[in-house]
């Protein structure tokens, strides 16, 4: 009986020594293939077989990522950037979220709606942003409304196909035992919809940094997406790839955050077990 329990009780450090192992490996595989691509980049410049002036090199790309940070241009830039993106990620999150779930409570206006939703959501919402420009002008507002019609109906659908995928049986033993429907709103629907709403608000983090950086392109005078739009227009090629790099870490950063709250929030939620 005692080898058994010892048996047991080595199983999940014998699990988690193995979980350990494989994420090491990932990620010293992540930092190979990342520096293979940059020296055969730095390489295929050194060697002449491209031009630096298209294509710039890892090494100019890092020497004015520097001389931003020292100068506190890449901080200032970076901080309005995220600022506007979490403004509309935020808004457009909560009332995505809010008329998803007021849509699955009300059939009939889901069926009533459901071709507008359809048409707005097939716009390409991203040629809008000069309109949008043009009502709105150049602050933070047109950023904060490009980046909302890209994410907000994303957070809606989620929401809807969540809502409306609550196992019935659930449901059934709810109104059986005399919930009302807040309760059944907030006490089934909600949680049971939490997968599909966080799957939504991943995409929708990078949806909102993608549309206020489209709207910084197209008129600004700050934030990432002017410094690529200001490199293209000097043929700087060094500058909108800093910038580009810049980007993608700010996306990875969003990106790792959103997983670390939603592994927080739905710990309820079963692993899969891939073996």
């Amino acid at each position: 009986m005692a080898d058994s329990e010892a048996v047991e009780a080595a199983i999940p450090v014998a699990s988690s020594a193995g979980d350990d192992n494989l994420r090491q490996r990932i990620l010293l595989a992540r930092v190979a293939v990342v520096a293979t691509l940059l020296l055969v980049w730095q390489g295929a410049v050194s060697l002449g077989l491209i031009d630096s002036f298209w294509v710039s090199s890892p090494v100019l790309v890092a020497k004015e990522l520097w001389q931003e940070i020292l100068s506190g241009d890449l901080i200032r830039n970076v901080g309005i950037t995220v600022f506007e993106a979490l403004i509309a990620f935020v808004v457009s999150s909560v009332l995505g979220i809010a008329a998803g779930l007021m849509l699955a409570r009300s059939p009939f206006w889901d069926e009533v709606l459901a071709p507008l939703v359809l048409a707005l959501n097939s716009l390409p919402r991203v040629a809008l942003a000069p309109l949008i420009i043009l009502w709105f002008g150049i602050g933070i507002v047109a950023k904060v409304v490009t980046a909302f019609t890209l994410v907000f109906f994303i957070l809606l659908v989620n929401t809807l196909g969540g809502a409306k995928n609550v196992d019935t049986d659930i449901l059934t033993i709810a109104r059986l035992m005399g919930a009302s429907r807040r309760d059944i709103l907030w006490k089934v629907t909600l949680p049971s919809a939490l997968p599909w709403i966080f799957a939504g608000l991943n995409i929708g983090l990078t949806y909102a940094l993608l549309g206020v950086i489209v709207a910084e392109i197209l008129a600004s005078n700050q934030g990432i997406g002017y410094v690529i739009s200001s490199g293209a227009a000097n043929f700087n090629t060094a500058v909108v790839f800093a910038g580009l790099v810049t980007l993608a870490v700010v996306a990875w950063l969003f990106s790792a955050i959103m997983r670390k709250v939603e592994a927080r929030l739905l710990r309820w939620k079963p692993a899969v077990n891939s073996a």
